[in-house]
């Protein structure tokens, strides 16, 4: 491989893979507390890129109950600023974070407080998801929605430079899509480890039953995960829809389960595992040659399937001790 498509290719899967990570972390924030996977998580990833669409373009002119409501007749007051459209993101990413918080009080609390079989829990929320994908089309239709080009403010498409006799181009999207990743993924990193709140989540995680006995109102934190996981899952919806479009109700299905595979790769429950998991698979996916594009959202499952075999736990997972 040439170092030109050497580079470009390491671009494309930092980009991607930095998404995979943050959106995976909202997984492994909900294991790590309740132990088990919210499938509705992929439904909040889409409905945070709606929520910040309908911010930034304020209409849905194809099809849908919504179709023809234009909320901004002058122009959303969203768009064609950097610091405007970053202020709609994060208000998209608050809001599918409020929606994360209310499927834990309607899926997942009313289960726990009964103590019924984690797997009933499991089917709730995927019962939850299909409810909010379903509300979306009926609302907006199945088309495609682009947020407009001048999304980020006036600034260059892409970026090139030269290697050797070859010209590499990078969209900035890509560049913006890291950079937010890296913040968000540092800021994470900081309140998990650094922070009273990050101390009683990780106190939550280890043994709610302890926990509460210390005077730590589990209830309270659970909803501050489930807050969380929405935030990062809305605000990665956001990033891949400004680079490839909000491709209908059903996209963040498929990046709900890359997610799933991210985590299982990392490490069930690891914070450090989600952001390798999610490296390796987009840098995989990223490196898979042209003639055989139509095929790479296979490479993370075929990738997942090999190093299960050779290490069960995951990249960065602890083994289980099972007390007798």
């Amino acid at each position: 491989m040439e170092l030109s498509s050497f580079v470009q290719n390491l671009m494309n899967g930092l980009a991607i893979g930095s998404v995979y990570a943050i959106f995976a972390l909202g997984y492994t924030l909900v294991f790590s507390i309740l132990g088990i996977i919210n499938f509705a998580h992929g439904a909040v990833f889409t409905l945070g890129a709606y929520f910040t669409y309908t911010l930034a373009v304020g209409q849905f002119e194809n099809n849908g109950l919504l179709k023809g409501i234009n909320i901004f007749p002058d122009g959303s007051p969203f768009s064609g600023s950097a610091v405007m459209f970053g202020l709609a993101t994060i208000l998209g990413a608050c809001a599918a974070g409020a929606v994360a918080v209310l499927i834990e009080r309607l899926a997942f609390r009313p289960m726990r407080s009964r103590g019924a079989d984690p797997l009933l829990a499991l089917v709730s929320s995927l019962g939850v998801a299909l409810v909010i994908v379903n509300l979306i089309q009926l609302l907006v239709g199945a088309e495609i929605y682009n947020f407009p080009s001048d999304a980020y403010g006036e600034v260059r498409p892409a970026l090139s430079f030269q290697i050797g006799d070859k010209v590499v181009i990078i969209r900035t999207v890509q560049l913006i899509i890291f950079a937010v990743s890296l913040v968000m993924l540092a800021v994470l990193g900081y309140v998990i480890g650094r922070t009273k709140v990050g101390k009683a989540l990780r106190a939550v995680a280890e043994s709610p039953s302890t926990a509460s006995l210390l005077g730590i109102s589990v209830d309270r934190f659970i909803l501050i995960t489930f807050f969380l996981s929405g935030f990062l899952g809305g605000l990665a919806g956001t990033l891949v829809g400004t680079a490839f479009g909000v491709a209908g109700p059903y996209f963040g299905v498929v990046y709900g389960l890359k997610g799933l595979a991210v985590i299982v790769l990392g490490g069930l429950g690891s914070i450090p595992g989600a952001v390798a998991g999610g490296l390796v698979i987009g840098l995989a996916e990223a490196f898979v040659p042209a003639e055989y594009s139509a095929y790479k959202d296979a490479v993370a499952f075929a990738l997942l399937f090999v190093i299960l075999l050779v290490r069960p736990q995951g990249l960065l997972g602890r083994n289980l001790i099972q007390k007798v």
